[in-house]
């Protein structure tokens, strides 16, 4: 087990939610400086100029504080929906002074509808959606202020509002579409093919964030490698498909022996990693042996023959053996290999001194 690996482990969802803080800058600036275009254009008729100014001037202070001086901070939807929130304000404010329905910035409503489309998804969507259409009506309703305001006015208002609900339905279920496709793909990525368990990359960003809680709350963590005995024999007398089989058994086997709170997954090979959230060294033992039994007395038939296998195991625990998240997983491996040289089908931990009898300190020998 190559445990530098942990640390090149990152957080997918900070990375796509940084793509789309990147991309809610460009559309703000877009917003900007399409406004400060029709701002600055000869025939540009605007009610309070000086509003205009300072909506403009506060619209950048906004970007720039969203964006740039809170670079380091994480990422979080809200803040996505916040920012579409200020959006739709600020572009109210924008028709308000350039003639309402009738002022031709008013298209800029579907660069918010559009950025909320593709990162906040359908609810958010459609809440945000709403709070157009009653600044819409807001700007509209004036027009009919000459005769009472009906239904069939209303009705009017919603034809031309129309194709804004049409540009929100198509891209929400485009933006819905794409979520579904890179969530499955996602879930290939953090998945082993053969047994379903995390894979590598997965579980060590699961292991990033519990060692964190352990020692941000005080809290045991445990750490069981496992490591089948004869994987490399079955191969060799019975093909890679019993080898296979074996794996399969293996996941199966650990992971009915786990609590629900533990965390398993398929490492590579014939290795397994097990993380225990709020385990002391003793549960860990216990649970470590109660799957190295497990093993022991199953089997599986391959052209009549039955297989069985045993497993080694290595332990180690936070905060007796270790402090950050490498020399834990260190620890767990070389409990393994202390497994392995005392003779295999072993639980050993690494608090229990190397030059005391490891069979009578950690385990329970067949």
């Amino acid at each position: 087990m190559k445990t530098a690996d942990i640390v090149g482990s990152v957080d997918i969802e900070q990375i796509e939610l940084k793509s789309f803080s990147r991309s809610m800058a460009e559309i703000e600036w877009l917003l900007l400086i399409l406004v400060m275009l029709y701002y600055l254009s000869p025939d540009s008729q605007v009610i309070d100029p000086f509003g205009m100014i300072v909506s403009l001037v506060a619209f950048s202070f906004f970007i720039l504080s969203f964006h740039y001086l809170n670079f380091n901070t994480r990422q979080t939807r809200w803040k996505l929906a916040v920012e579409t929130w200020v959006m739709i304000g600020f572009i109210s404010w924008v028709l308000l002074q350039t003639g309402g329905v009738s002022s031709p910035l008013l298209n800029l409503y579907l660069l918010a509808i559009i950025a909320s489309a593709i990162t906040l998804g359908k609810v958010i969507t459609l809440l945000e959606i709403g709070l157009i259409a009653s600044f819409y009506i807001y700007l509209e309703v004036p027009l009919y202020s000459e005769s009472p305001f009906t239904l069939i006015d209303f009705s009017q208002i919603m034809t031309l509002f129309s194709p804004f609900l049409l540009i929100a339905y198509i891209t929400t279920m485009l933006a819905a579409d794409v979520h579904y496709s890179r969530q499955m793909f996602k879930s290939l990525s953090e998945t082993d093919d053969l047994t379903g368990l995390l894979n590598k990359r997965s579980f060590n960003a699961t292991l990033i964030k519990a060692a964190k809680l352990a020692k941000r709350y005080s809290q045991p963590l445990s750490i069981m490698v496992i490591d089948a005995d004869n994987l490399k024999r079955i191969n060799d007398e019975f093909g890679h498909k019993a080898g296979d089989r074996l794996i399969i058994m293996l996941g199966n086997i650990i992971h009915d022996c786990l609590r629900t709170s533990d965390i398993i997954a398929r490492y590579g090979g014939d290795e397994f990693v097990v993380l225990l959230p709020q385990a002391s060294s003793e549960k860990a033992i216990e649970a470590g042996n109660r799957i190295r039994l497990a093993v022991q007395n199953s089997s599986f038939d391959v052209e009549g023959k039955r297989i069985n296998s045993t497993v080694s195991i290595g332990i180690s625990s936070y905060p007796e053996d270790a402090d950050n998240i490498n020399e834990i997983l260190e620890k767990a491996d070389e409990s393994l290999y202390r497994s392995k040289e005392a003779g295999r089908n072993l639980v050993s931990h690494y608090s229990y001194p190397e030059s005391e009898d490891v069979t009578q300190q950690t385990a329970v020998a067949v």
